[in-house]
């Protein structure tokens, strides 16, 4: 069987060419080189000068992260020849040169392997808690197998993307790889977080974000309703309103947030698919049953 081929997604609103810059750079230093590597520009008018081999597809405006993933897919599947994609942030970088040879030698070995999730760290080798993809873990360097990865840097089965469809076009950003996640987990795909595939990146809190507090509370709603058995879905979203007003300090945040959900309990979320019973009892058994 021939060895499975990478291609590559980077999403650009071009407000970071240097860091796009440099990123393609790591891209190009791979001892194992991508069969393709798409950059798609979100709106951004214009998209920077792009070294040879790497193909632009400029959008008149910013479908979000959903949207413009999607069209790398898209564009990565008309080319007949990629197996794994690989999504990175325009301001990560790969550090280590043999990460889509590592990558490739996963996929190659376990041919159920649906999304792999790679280690982020800052440039002091620090992972923030949010980006350990297990409830409850402090340990950034324990890999195995898990229930939801990191956006900032992943690869996913090209067939598995065939089976199940791309990303909820409508969520724009935030928990749009929980819902990838669990789609993969009922189509019993696996989910793997490896450390050892490195992707740098600076440190930022998602909050940062003027809108992240609406569509958050706004995508939980779609998530549950979309995603889960109809008992799991009250129970979800209670447990994420307690969550929320006991984590959240920002009086403006909190307005922003029940503001989302209710929006998310009024709008439609698109097609209800729920995920059967022993997904949920697979997944807590992984340590993270869907009701948290």
């Amino acid at each position: 069987m021939a060895r499975p081929r990478v291609g590559v997604a980077v999403l650009t609103m071009g407000t970071r060419p240097a860091e796009l810059g440099a990123l393609l750079d790591s891209v190009a230093r791979q001892d194992e080189p991508a069969a393709r590597v798409v950059v798609v520009g979100n709106g951004t008018g214009s998209l920077p000068a792009l070294p040879d081999g790497v193909t632009g597809v400029e959008l008149p405006e910013n479908r979000g992260v959903t949207g413009g993933r999607n069209v790398a897919i898209d564009t990565l599947r008309s080319f007949g020849d990629v197996d794994v994609l690989v999504d990175l942030d325009d301001d990560g970088l790969l550090i280590d040169t043999d990460v889509f040879r590592r990558l490739v030698d996963l996929y190659e070995t376990e041919p159920e392997l649906g999304v792999v999730s790679f280690r982020i760290a800052d440039e002091t080798g620090e992972t923030q808690r949010r980006h350990i993809p297990r409830l409850g873990a402090k340990d950034p360097m324990r890999g195995g197998e898990v229930t939801t990865f990191l956006g900032g840097g992943h690869g996913l089965s090209m067939p598995m993307l065939d089976r199940i469809g791309g990303w909820p076009e409508d969520f724009f950003f935030a928990h749009e790889e929980t819902d990838l996640a669990w789609r993969a987990l009922d189509a019993g795909w696996r989910i793997r977080y490896e450390p050892e595939l490195l992707l740098q990146h600076p440190k930022t809190s998602p909050a940062r974000h003027d809108v992240y507090y609406r569509m958050t509370a706004r995508n939980r709603v779609w998530l549950a309703k979309r995603n889960l058995p109809a008992p799991l879905v009250p129970l979800y979203l209670v447990v994420w309103v307690l969550l929320t007003v006991a984590r959240t300090r920002s009086v403006r945040g909190l307005r922003s947030w029940f503001a989302g959900f209710g929006e998310g309990l009024r709008a439609p979320a698109g097609p209800r698919r729920p995920m059967r019973w022993s997904t949920v009892l697979r997944m807590t058994r992984l340590g993270r049953p869907p009701i948290i």
